[in-house]
């Protein structure tokens, strides 16, 4: 939007630090250093006060659904292997000469930078970190005066962790993300500028300053704030937000610039803000120090400590190990004791000198309505004409239209209904190909439930929108489900944990291997508008397309059953939602005529092992289990009629190979062009690289599908055996399935197929030219969107 796609974007990398405190090139840091190890797998230690959910990182992924519905989209995306990683970017600008450094976030990256490059400190002029919170006291959650039997939670804390203030009210969460690496680059000797809570918190975003801002936009930058920041306003959780909601980021960006742009001045002051300097640290562990109680991996089991850190010294205390650390609380009391990631005023030897800003200054104009310097300041660079954006999605195509395509079956009978719960791995999304290439006379697909606790981001919801509208199926309910396990707090990691980050994990599933890019644009998409109805002090500008949730289009699909109709459902990811419904719906077994589980392992005494590669100790479980074994238990030990796919059948159709040349040798369609793209690239990274070894697992999940659609070409046969799913609280044996004759569930279990005739049908389907793509990718849609009379293969108007 900006025009300067010519800006380097380091993403992520698949290095790690070893036992003895290694640091190997590329380290991703997608962990607090603390918690890195060799690979891109591990707990959230420190991340886990964030939210997962609405309110959380969904939100913040998907900017509320303001970025997909209004910022431009550019030619460079992510490609696996070939996206500059984080480390390697900071090395080559760093290298090229005097450098000053922006940290708006956790430190873990530059940390890791300066710890391996320190003859390169020398070209970094100066570091300003937005975060921290040295004589803050947080305004939030305050009681007042007359109040009697207000609890008054967060206020007067230093920090702002809502999600945390009984276990640590004093750290903020860009310096909690990771208090050793921040730590790092407090201590590293480069001048430093600090914006903490001790400012941001004396700018709240006042009434008059909204109301001042919705009347200027004037440029595409503005237009897209003001956007982000209304919907902010209206799904703030409660009528505070004008007390609550602070200009964080931006004020810490204008302070900094105030200084670059002035110079120094005399104890630092400029344009904005009050400032001082400061003796200051960053807390990383409690007293009392040298105490080895299993919560500091520097220490514990080492026989000399990590990266050389000095025996009861300050690194050297307890560690806050999660939200539920009973080190940290006091008792009587809902605040808690612990103090990681603090930034504390000290004296002494371990103190550092920085520059901090105290105070926002006011308006130096008593008659504004603005009551702080910096928002004249704001409003004023943001509606700039100079270097201002280019245009947003709708003005980048002339003749962009809106058009939702959804298919006319008014004559035609209508097969099998069908739900499809999907999790958003690769494989998914190619099994929802093939259900809707499926005639309808076959299947009718009614909805898809989407379990935010598998392989993908909640956020990559908006690539099932843009799959259904590749496919003109606009009419599919997309309801997005729980966040977390069943019976597992949505603050917190647990089974999930087990999903690399980085390459193979959740940054390929995410982008689809960074072919999602090529789809085309839908006009659906997550979004966070909402309306009173379901909560929100206020409604949104456009509530009617509120993201449904999963029990919802449960609700929604089953209320249009007929009489006598029920649903078949095809599971390929972990049972949450399934688990979920038949615990919330009472009718929810009598309505489901079968379900598909595309999942499990049975444990028969051969010694073949699961697919649980990242979770050693647990051999024989299967991934789709394994991340609710709750749920699976509950689900398996219902009265529904269950059919299972296990790995052993899916490893027999499991052959990058075969089902590429039976792709290359059928017809080509949009969909099996795409789909043999992407497989072809899954291969080759397979091939190339150690992180990606595991990926042919994705495959197996094809069989699901094609087995409810093309059962009787598949020559198969199916046993009834009896199950149990072990869920034992003990990560060695959760998510197990084992034959138990005993007091099993008795289950259909798919044991063989004829793989020939299973990947012959797979390319039939997919090359067949009847429910076909109605637009093929967003190449398209921009020749579409550019020519005023653009007919590609089907008018935009045309409803199939």
């Amino acid at each position: 939007m900006m025009g300067r796609d010519d800006i380097a974007v380091g993403v992520g990398g698949d290095g790690g630090i070893s036992d003895d405190g290694r640091i190997y090139p590329n380290v991703g840091g997608y962990f607090a250093i603390i918690e890195q190890e060799m690979s891109t797998v591990g707990g959230c230690r420190y991340r886990q006060t964030i939210p997962q959910g609405a309110n959380g990182r969904l939100d913040v992924n998907t900017n509320y659904g303001i970025r997909r519905a209004f910022l431009p989209q550019g030619n460079r995306r992510y490609f696996p292997l070939q996206q500059p990683t984080t480390q390697q970017m900071i090395i080559d600008t760093i290298s090229s000469g005097p450098t000053t450094v922006f940290l708006m976030g956790t430190h873990t990256n530059f940390a890791l930078f300066l710890m391996s490059n320190p003859h390169l400190k020398k070209n970094v002029e100066r570091i300003y970190i937005m975060g921290g919170g040295v004589r803050s006291y947080n305004p939030t959650s305050c009681c007042s005066r007359s109040s009697i039997s207000c609890v008054p939670q967060q206020c007067d804390h230093h920090g702002n962790m809502f999600t945390a203030y009984t276990k640590d009210p004093y750290a903020e969460f860009n310096i909690f993300g990771d208090p050793f690496g921040a730590y790092q680059v407090f201590h590293s000797g480069i001048p430093i500028t600090l914006v903490p809570l001790d400012a941001t918190n004396t700018i709240p975003i006042t009434e008059n300053f909204f109301k001042t801002f919705e009347q200027k936009q004037s440029t595409y930058e503005a237009k897209y704030c003001f956007q982000s920041l209304k919907i902010a306003r209206d799904t703030w959780l409660d009528n505070q937000f004008y007390t609550n909601y602070f200009m964080w980021d931006s004020f810490m960006t204008g302070v900094a610039l105030s200084i670059m742009r002035n110079g120094e001045r005399p104890n630092g002051e400029n344009d904005f803000a009050e400032m001082e300097v400061m003796n200051i640290t960053v807390v990383t562990s409690n007293e009392p120090y040298g105490v080895h109680d299993g919560s500091n991996p520097f220490f514990d089991g080492h026989v000399r400590p990590k990266f050389n850190l000095l025996e009861g010294g300050v690194h050297s205390g307890h560690v806050l190990t999660g939200l539920d650390d009973p080190f940290c609380v006091i008792k009587g009391s809902i605040k808690g004791k612990c103090q990681d990631g603090y930034t504390k005023e000290v004296q002494g030897p371990d103190s550092v000198a920085a520059l901090v800003a105290v105070k926002a200054k006011p308006n130096k104009n008593a008659n504004s309505p603005l009551n702080r310097e910096f928002f004249n300041n704001f409003l004023e660079v943001l509606n700039r004409p100079a270097h201002s954006g280019r245009f947003n999605f709708t003005n980048q195509f002339p003749h962009y239209k809106e058009v939702m395509y959804k298919p006319d079956f008014r004559n035609r009978i209508r097969g099998m209904p069908v739900i499809f719960d999907m999790d958003m791995s690769p494989g998914d999304f190619i099994a929802l190909l093939c259900l809707l290439k499926v005639n309808i006379e076959a299947i009718d697909l009614k909805g898809i439930l989407v379990s935010g606790n598998g392989w993908s981001n909640p956020a990559t919801i908006d690539v099932i929108y843009d799959v259904l509208h590749m496919m003109g199926r606009d009419d599919i309910p997309v309801g997005l489900g729980s966040i977390t396990a069943l019976g597992v707090p949505e603050l917190g990691c647990e089974y999930v944990k087990a999903i690399p980050h980085g390459s193979g994990g959740g940054l390929d599933a995410d982008t689809l291997f960074g072919l999602a890019r090529m789809l085309p644009r839908s006009p659906r998409r997550y979004t966070a508008e909402n309306s009173k109805k379901y909560g929100t002090p206020r409604d949104t500008a456009h509530p009617e397309i509120r993201q449904p949730l999963a029990f919802e289009v449960w609700q929604q699909v089953t209320g249009e059953l007929g009489t006598t109709d029920k649903i078949t459902v095809l599971t390929n990811g972990p049972l949450t939602n399934i688990a979920n419904i038949i615990l919330s719906d009472t009718k929810a077994e009598s309505m489901i005529e079968q379900v598909y589980i595309v999942g499990t392992h049975l444990v028969d005494g051969e010694g073949e092992e699961g697919n649980l590669f990242t979770v050693t100790s647990n051999k024989f479980a299967e991934f789709n289990f394994f991340l609710d074994p709750k749920a699976a238990k509950t689900v398996v030990e219902s009265g529904l009629n269950i059919t299972v796919i296990p790995l052993r059948a899916q490893r027999q159709v499991s052959s990058f190979g075969k089902v590429l040349r039976s792709l290359h040798a059928a017809e080509k369609t949009p969909e099996s062009s795409f789909v043999y793209r992407l497989l072809l690239l899954m291969q080759k990274l397979q091939k190339k690289h150690q992180a990606y070894s595991h990926i042919d697992m994705f495959l197996g999940e094809l069989l699901g599908s094609m087995f409810l659609v093309q059962q009787s070409h598949l020559n198969y046969s199916i046993n009834e055996k009896a199950i149990s799913v072990v869920g034992s609280d003990h990560v060695t044996m959760d998510g197990q399935t084992i034959l138990d004759e005993t007091s099993g569930k008795l289950v259909k279990v798919l044991d063989r197929l004829d793989p020939d005739s299973y990947y012959a049908e797979l390319a039939k389907l997919l090359a067949a030219k009847k429910q076909s793509a109605v637009v093929d990718s967003f190449d398209e849609q921009k020749r579409m969107w550019s020519k005023a009379n653009y007919k590609g293969r089907d008018d935009p108007g045309f409803v199939r």
